[in-house]
């Protein structure tokens, strides 16, 4: 009999095919991804400041956009810091208890934003189809219950996922080829047949974001057609104009979701760019998609920074 040791680390390899390669790509990879770090939590900061200070933003839209500043401040804050941890020359190792703390924060925080934006998306269907019940219907109990909601039912579906995960032994190698603990790669370290379960993962990682995005459709059609009706063109405008932003982000979001987990062949040099993509570029354009086209984020962010003393006087 083969003498099994249970694993108690793992070693972080980085990003699929650069190895020998560290000399010319660290530096320049660790330089890149920390420019994007500091930029997603200074811009999702900003967002969470220009929305508190305006009382003009205290509506249900711009408590929910502070929610998803707040899911894409830690987000990237799961893989990120260990990431430019190790880019810099220090040790690549992970416990065992990290590991599976980097995958139960990296589903949890996915899944909230993933059902936020379904949340968001009724938001801007109840403003639109039902502009005169809209205080009514997203009252201030029903946002807190909404935002609650989803993450609970994140925390709900990462722990299924974690657990899945872990509850397979691990003896073997403890090489993970890639740059933080995810399900995939995970799997593949395991000492049992992990067939069955990566079946179930499948379908537990699409269903959930399948649904959602149903959801969101539903809810964008109905806006749509309600659009369409709005006789002036500058009321056309405007709707349009609400709901980009959002559209954008959701494309943002889902996108990388489909070609990480969804795919039926993965291809790990593809799956590394994508979620190094979805970890850290994603999040640091959400602000900036949700601030150019809105002149009431920018008129606040503007009073924010001349406050912190960036801009020389009030524009």
């Amino acid at each position: 009999m083969k003498n099994h040791t249970p694993v108690t680390e793992f070693l972080l390899m980085g990003i699929p095919y650069t190895k020998g390669l560290e000399n010319m790509l660290f530096t320049t990879l660790f330089v890149l991804f920390l420019s994007f770090y500091i930029f997603t939590l200074m811009g999702n900061l900003l967002i969470l400041l220009a929305i508190i200070s305006s009382t003009r933003l205290h509506t249900p839209m711009y408590f929910f956009l502070c929610q998803l500043s707040v899911c894409d401040i830690f987000f990237p804050s799961v893989s990120s810091p260990k990431m430019l941890f190790y880019l810099s020359g220090n040790s690549r190792v992970i416990s065992y208890a990290g590991c599976v703390s980097q995958l139960f924060f990296y589903h949890f925080l996915g899944c909230t934003e993933c059902f936020l934006y379904t949340v968001m998306a009724y938001d801007r269907f109840v403003a639109i189809c039902y502009p005169l019940r809209y205080t009514v219907i997203m009252s201030h109990r029903v946002c807190a219950i909404l935002a609650m909601g989803t993450s609970f039912f994140g925390c709900i579906q990462a722990t299924f996922l974690t657990t899945l995960t872990f509850q397979l032994p691990y003896c073997g190698a403890n090489e993970v080829d890639y740059f933080f603990c995810d399900i995939p790669v995970m799997l593949k370290l395991a000492c049992a047949d992990t067939s069955a379960l990566e079946m179930v993962g499948f379908i537990s990682v699409g269903l959930m974001p399948l649904s959602c995005f149903l959801l969101i459709l539903t809810s964008y059609s109905r806006i749509v057609y309600s659009i369409l009706q709005i006789r002036s063109a500058e009321g056309r405008r405007r709707a349009f104009s609400t709901c980009s932003a959002h559209l954008t982000a959701i494309l943002l979001f889902y996108m990388p979701v489909v070609l990480i987990y969804l795919r039926p062949t993965p291809s790990p040099w593809l799956d590394a760019t994508v979620q190094v993509l979805n970890n850290l570029v994603t999040p640091m354009l959400n602000p900036l998609i949700y601030s150019l086209r809105n002149k009431e984020v920018k008129s606040s962010l503007r009073k924010v920074l001349y406050h912190l003393g960036f801009l020389p006087e009030q524009l």
